[in-house]
């Protein structure tokens, strides 16, 4: 964030002056006039030390007052919100989302004032509000104090929860310890989550993390159910010897896309592939995937 702490006066001011500023931006060309005035009233009423009750009534309030509709962001906007606060990604947000989380960001004093209002606000919200919360974790002016609260979204059994704090969102590779952050990566595998929107999953991967999704291919395998594709992400550059015994069995079944996506994971791992049994197959692999543009999304 602008070689800002992630904590303190100095992040609060960044943010007060960089993230609200292009909320209301956004939000001015995305909502009618009536909606823009509304949500500047409720961020300075925010700034100017309200409490709990106003601010739950300011978040509930978002929707009616500004609608739903897309932000519909270009390169540009994209562009500023990764020099605000490197890897903020708010392609998917709605206008909605954006106001309360702006609304939530705007009420910071101080960081444990902030993680325990935030921690309240998540355990009583209804699960849209729950969702833009969730996407907030990006840039909250705080990291320690409200990981607990992270981890919660992260074990929570609707999809849509998981995704807002594990998909394109800095957060957990940035706040997670490993345990936590393989605690994702396995549950989103297993929940039918994709992987390539998590950020940092190459930087964050480890030989536990690589053992875990060998465990859970052989689980599939013995139960004769289909596995995701890029589980090879995690395991390629860290795999053992039961992990090579796990990508011979993946290339040689040819099932799905496993050879593409082993074959695309070990671009990684430029070693690893010239001591492989199926090294011979890989270039025709390459071949196909530089053809077709294809990466991690597309075989997701």
């Amino acid at each position: 964030m602008r070689d800002a702490s992630r904590s303190g006066q100095g992040y609060r001011d960044d943010v007060l002056t960089g993230f609200l500023a292009l909320a209301d931006t956004w939000i001015a060309r995305t909502a009618d006039d009536r909606g823009v005035g509304w949500f500047r009233g409720a961020v300075d009423e925010m700034s100017r030390a309200p409490g709990d009750r106003a601010l739950g009534v300011a978040i509930g309030m978002a929707p009616r007052r500004l609608g739903k509709a897309g932000l519909a962001l270009d390169a540009d906007d994209l562009a500023r919100a990764t020099a605000l606060r490197s890897g903020l990604d708010p392609a998917g947000w709605s206008v909605d989302q954006l106001a309360r989380v702006a609304l939530m960001v705007a009420s910071y004093r101080d960081d444990a004032g902030f993680a325990a209002r935030l921690d309240q606000f998540c355990a009583t919200a209804e699960i849209n509000e729950l969702i833009a919360l969730c996407l907030g974790f990006a840039i909250y002016p705080v990291t320690s104090p409200i990981e607990p609260r992270a981890r919660e979204a992260i074990r929570s059994g609707m999809k849509p929860v998981f995704e807002a704090l594990a998909h394109r969102n800095p957060y957990p590779a940035e706040a997670f310890a490993e345990d936590h952050w393989n605690q994702m990566i396995v549950k989103a595998v297993f929940t039918g989550s994709s992987l390539w929107p998590i950020q940092g999953l190459d930087q964050r991967g480890n030989p536990r993390l690589a053992s875990m999704m060998v465990a859970l291919a052989q689980e599939r395998w013995a139960a004769g159910r289909p596995i995701s594709p890029e589980i090879w992400r995690c395991i390629v550059p860290h795999a053992d010897a039961e992990g090579l015994i796990a990508l011979a069995r993946a290339w040689d079944a040819d099932a799905g896309n496993d050879r593409l996506a082993i074959a695309l994971a070990l671009k990684t791992a430029p070693d690893l592939a010239s001591g492989l049994p199926f090294c011979e197959g890989l270039p025709d692999m390459r071949t196909t995937l530089e053809a077709g543009h294809i990466g991690w999304n597309e075989l997701a």
